[in-house]
């Protein structure tokens, strides 16, 4: 007859060791309800792989194909093209490549000015709305109107009002200022002008959203900060510089890197104020990769572009947050 050695009690002394033995592990049990938070997160999980992942890798794929007009109606009958697209895209030498690096370097001017004034119109109006007066309410809702309109209407708007004869531009800068002549005006759609007429858009659009978010940081800035450096003699400029922007960094962060992605990324702009016929000084790089892919149909090179812009865009933001993360570790 087999003989079984019983196993110790918890808390009894070990037959082997005559210390006591430890305490049973018991396996936690999940709370009620665990399951929830996956459940309410799934659609947004499902969507945005559906929305952004999917297409993305999609693109990617077409990256490395031959991919035209031939080949639409069957894609799988499309041949591997492999590295091709991108040596096209940037062989700087050869017509696409010298073609794309010139709108590269357009969107990066069309950035830089923008971002630049559009954080200095910004910073102005939220600088200037941050005291009480009269009025106050009715300048801030003004000034959030280009914000508030939808996109559209808003550079059609614009549009009209470029018009070389019947646009207001032209008609305020002939007939109240003076400064061109009123039998020799301007286009503003084409030619070298239609950089300027795309930045002024651009600027009118993003600017409002650059004073909401710095309007907002300056409320968290208490004011006894301002009374007491106005006590030590500090004017207006120097509280600014010393106290206003230091103290705005997060913010500022935050809000640059993003408009710069909105604005590097910028389509509708060019899209609704140019048409189709996007001239040379206005080619932006968004409208540039459409009209490879969807203009002359060659999805494989439009598709290497947009691989290109994707991997040049992470980039810079992982370069950026990389020093400024450096930054706060040694500060």
């Amino acid at each position: 007859m087999a003989v079984t050695e019983a196993r110790p009690r918890a808390g009894s002394p070990s037959p082997q060791t005559g210390t006591k033995a430890g305490p049973t592990r018991f396996r936690r049990k999940k709370p009620a309800g665990w399951w929830l938070p996956f459940v309410l997160i799934a659609p947004a999980v499902v969507f945005e792989i559906l929305i952004h992942v999917t297409p993305m890798l999609v693109g990617i794929w077409m990256s490395f194909i031959k991919l035209t007009k031939f080949f639409i109606a069957n894609w799988s009958a499309a041949p591997a093209a492999g590295l091709s697209n991108y040596h096209l895209a940037l062989d700087v030498n050869g017509a696409l490549g010298a073609s794309l690096l010139n709108s590269f370097l357009i969107t990066c001017a069309f950035t830089i000015i923008v971002v630049g004034v559009s954080w200095l119109f910004g910073m102005a109006g939220a600088v200037v709305l941050q005291r009480s007066f009269r009025g106050r309410a009715l300048f801030r809702t003004l000034f959030l109107v280009p914000y508030a309109i939808p996109v559209y209407a808003g550079i059609i708007a614009w549009k009209f009002m470029f018009q070389r004869d019947t646009g207001a531009i032209n008609h305020f800068l002939a007939d109240n200022l003076h400064l061109i002549s009123a039998t020799d005006k301007p286009f503003w759609l084409i030619g070298d002008n239609a950089f300027t007429a795309v930045v002024v858009v651009a600027i009118w659009r993003t600017w409002p959203f650059a004073f909401l978010m710095l309007m907002a940081g300056l409320q968290s800035i208490p004011e006894e900060v301002y009374e007491a450096s106005a006590v030590d003699g500090a004017r207006p400029f120097r509280q600014w510089r010393s106290i206003t922007v230091p103290m705005l960094g997060p913010v500022n962060r935050v809000l640059v890197l993003v408009m710069f992605l909105w604005t590097f990324n910028d389509f509708n702009t060019p899209y609704i104020l140019f048409g189709g016929a996007q001239p040379p000084s206005g080619d932006l790089i968004s409208f540039h990769i459409y009209s490879a892919s969807f203009l002359t149909l060659n999805f494989g090179f439009g598709s290497a572009m947009s691989v290109l812009l994707l991997l040049f865009l992470l980039l810079v933001t992982g370069t950026y947050l990389f020093i400024l993360n450096r930054r706060s570790r040694n500060a």
